[in-house]
């Protein structure tokens, strides 16, 4: 591709991103975000000892290990989720975002984070709650799963509930064809090692492709021993990197505030930015993070043996902020504290530039293991939640289920093979790429976020259900169905479709 031709479509792509991300959709989602946390009382600020109490100080309890046939514990589903969450976009993300949108866009990352830990609650609580069992009794939950059955059903909006559900489930899936940790793990071992990024991308498929082989099992018990892991590992080395830059910690935070509100002018090898750029790219690159908003992570949490539906909430809310709060800022602040932002280096390379500065060539080596193990735990997770969504799709077509499943696991790597040569063999670069990740990202938040409003009646009612239960604030009400499936009647209507299904599934394996 000539250079003219490489610009047109950079310059199609850049306006069709400004024009989807532009004013009216970003202030939509932090209107939804702003509602939520204002309406919950600011739970996650005034509660958040009772979040961390009930995720981190009980990751080793016996609840938060508690499994079932047909369901992962709820610390698994935390474990896949955060590994979903907390992927490459952590550390070529973050720094594109900061090469884009300047240091003001830290600042806005940080707002959506904060409103997130209240929406991925909400997405999460909902998920768990309209979950189903299919008929070989795994479970399965998530944005497509309350819109039919909350708003189809429930609501009685029939069309708009299934056609809502089939948009998202559309746009959801077609996120699977960017291919974007692979892209940022090829580009973070080409600057590290000098290894051909194609070949790169072919290895790392193969290993995918072992990972995700045996399904929802193997990744969640990959998952929680990979994520820990990861998670320390990370950063402890993020955190040492910033005590050797500690004198210009306060200059950057204040850097952070003053931007998100001026727009930053050029310095160095950045290109001036707008305050209203600071804010549609923090806020997309804080939504690709965190996932808060993206209907994603609710499709694990939705299969986790869980007490209560917001229980499950919290552990989304947990999640938000290790991803954005912890892990992100230390990415932002590292990236900032270090200079290497005036430098002109974009996405992942801005963040290995960052960490050499301070450790030499091993921190070149460093961000290149933890951006492989971060890409890998993200891409099987999310090889989870296109499974829920495809099974949800294909529900009363259980044998069409299982081959389309089949032949997922071997489609499902390639499209990281494509999209990482064509980007390498037209000499495109990571800002052109976050460009697309942001696009695809507007079909599911949209219709996620619209679901989440739709419902948000019975999302309080179950935030005032669990407070009543397990936080003494308010009384309990006995006739209160803590899971959709509780009620006796809802619950003999879906054991005779799961009865249907597997009639047909019995008749074709038998036969």
């Amino acid at each position: 591709m000539y250079k003219g031709e490489r610009k047109m479509l950079s310059n199609i792509l850049n306006g069709i991103n400004d024009f989807l991300w532009g004013k009216p959709f970003t202030y939509f989602v932090l209107f939804i975000g702003l509602y939520f946390t204002v309406r919950s009382g600011f739970f996650s600020i005034f509660h958040f000892k009772h979040i961390l109490k009930n995720t981190f100080g009980s990751m080793f309890s016996k609840e938060a290990n508690s499994k079932k046939a047909g369901a992962v514990t709820p610390f698994e589903a935390v474990c896949v989720a955060i590994g979903g969450c907390v992927g490459c976009g952590n550390i070529g993300g973050v720094a594109s975002a900061i090469a884009v949108g300047g240091p003001g866009a830290v600042f806005w990352m940080w707002i959506w984070a904060f409103f997130g830990m209240t929406v991925k609650c909400v997405e999460t609580t909902l998920g768990c709650y309209y979950r189903s069992k299919d008929e070989t009794g795994r479970y399965f939950g998530g944005s497509t799963y309350f819109m039919e059955k909350g708003i189809s059903r429930e609501m009685e909006f029939t069309k708009f509930g299934i056609g809502l559900a089939i948009a998202f489930g559309i746009g959801f899936i077609a996120q699977f064809l960017g291919g974007s940790q692979a892209y940022t793990i090829s580009e973070v071992l080409n600057q590290s090692f000098g290894f051909n990024m194609i070949a790169v991308t072919v290895a790392y498929s193969l290993v995918l492709f072992y990972v995700i082989w045996k399904g929802t099992p193997r990744v969640a018990a990959f998952a929680s021993k990979a994520v820990p892991f990861m998670c320390t590992l990370f950063i402890i080395g993020g955190v040492a990197l910033i005590v050797a830059n500690y004198q210009n910690v306060p200059h950057v935070v204040a850097m952070i505030f003053h931007d998100a509100f001026t727009g930053t002018a050029a310095v160095g090898g950045f290109v001036d930015s707008t305050v209203s750029q600071a804010i549609s790219i923090g806020v997309a690159r804080s939504i690709n993070s965190n996932e808060a908003g993206q209907g994603s992570s609710p499709l694990i949490h939705g299969s986790a043996n869980t007490i209560h539906p917001f229980r499950q909430g919290i552990w989304g809310s947990f999640e938000v902020f290790m991803d954005t709060i912890v892990v992100c800022s230390i990415t932002a602040l590292a990236v900032l504290c270090t200079g290497t932002w005036e430098e002109g280096y974009t996405g992942a390379t801005l963040t290995i530039k960052a960490f050499e500065k301070v450790f030499g060539q091993f921190g070149s080596i460093y961000i290149g293991i933890m951006c492989a193990l971060f890409g890998l735990t993200t891409t099987a997770g999310w090889y989870t939640y296109y499974i829920a969504v495809m099974r949800h799709g294909l529900r009363y077509k259980p044998i069409l289920a299982d081959k389309i499943e089949l032949l997922f696991k071997f489609i499902f790597p390639l499209p990281n093979i494509i999209i990482v040569s064509s980007i390498v063999l037209t000499g495109n670069g990571p800002d052109l790429f976050w460009t697309i990740v942001n696009i695809t990202l507007v079909a599911p938040v949209f219709t996620n976020l619209l679901g989440l409003f739709i419902l948000r009646d019975k999302y309080f009612k179950l935030f005032k259900d669990y407070k009543a239960r397990y936080m003494g604030i308010g009384e309990v009400d006995p006739n209160f169905f803590v899971f959709y499936e509780d009620n006796p009647e809802i619950k003999k209507a879906e054991d005779a479709v799961r009865e249907k299904i597997k009639a047909i599934r019995d008749s074709v394996y038998q036969s």
